[in-house]
């Protein structure tokens, strides 16, 4: 096992760690490797992965759900906008 020290610790960062510590009945050594085994267990996405291959890759492992294509009702003529009331400016008579 290795050893790992930090220096330079602000005092009010070493005295949250240490009521946290012992709030949960364990050492601050041990809490404080419990902290970055939290930390590092979920990896960040890799520089350049997309938001959708970033969920596909969280909830592929999980199954998935097909959706039925959606099908249009029909289509329908554009409107038309040839008639002479739709030649005036918007609240201008004739």
């Amino acid at each position: 096992m290795a050893t790992l020290v930090i220096r330079n610790v602000e005092d009010t960062l070493h005295r949250r760690l240490k009521v946290r510590a012992a709030a949960q009945g364990r050492s601050m050594e041990e809490e404080a490797r419990l902290l970055l085994r939290e930390g590092l267990a979920a990896e960040p996405a890799p520089i350049g992965e997309t938001l959708a291959s970033a969920m596909r890759n969280l909830f592929e492992p999980l199954g998935g759900v097909e959706f039925p294509p959606v099908r249009e009702a029909g289509n329908r003529p554009p409107p038309d906008f040839s008639q002479p009331e739709w030649d005036r400016l918007d609240g201008e008579t004739a």
